[in-house]
């Protein structure tokens, strides 16, 4: 059939065409994109018209629009990367060879013997605490068992008191 070949014949022509244009695209994407690079490169754009016969006006401006937004991409990506430099920077001048970080050591290490001698201490009064305790319950028990002695020794003495007068009463009334 005549219109397959005809059709085939086209297909053809339009993949070179298609290949032409991506070339030329190309080159037109790579003079846009030097152009860009330079130290002013957010100065506007001014197409070469040789180069605006190779590729379209639209194809231009997609073209420098693209480039706008790779090249603030490509901006933000520098900052972003300055900033984790500098961050990096001062994190290793804070390291662990920095005279502060040397002097906190230092201070932790000052801190952490003086806990355990106030630790050590803590548990030397608490045994102090416990043998007080101890003690102090033993003297309440001797104390109680003294209180009631004393109390049995009042009353003996109050009875003896009392035989001793009861005597005494008896020999003057006997007349001694």
């Amino acid at each position: 059939m005549w219109w397959r070949d005809r059709t085939i014949d086209n297909i053809g022509q339009l993949k070179y065409n298609v290949n032409m244009a991506k070339d030329d695209l190309t080159k037109g994407q790579k003079d846009a994109i030097k152009h860009y690079e330079d130290a002013h490169y957010r100065q506007e754009f001014t197409p070469n018209p040789a180069d605006e016969s190779m590729i379209g006006h639209n194809q231009i401006i997609w073209l420098q629009n693209e480039c706008k937004r790779l090249i603030k991409e490509r901006d933000d990506e520098h900052k972003l990367r300055q900033e984790a430099e500098t961050e990096t920077i001062l994190v290793k001048g804070i390291g662990i060879n920095s005279p502060e970080m040397k002097a906190a050591n230092l201070k932790i290490e000052e801190m952490r013997r003086e806990l355990d001698r106030v630790k050590l201490d803590n548990n030397n009064l608490y045994t102090r605490v416990a043998d007080a305790l101890e003690v102090n319950e033993h003297h309440q028990n001797l104390n109680g068992k003294l209180q009631v002695r004393i109390a049995e020794l009042e009353d003996d003495n109050q009875k003896i008191s009392k035989q001793i007068e009861d005597q005494v009463d008896k020999a003057r009334k006997a007349g001694m």
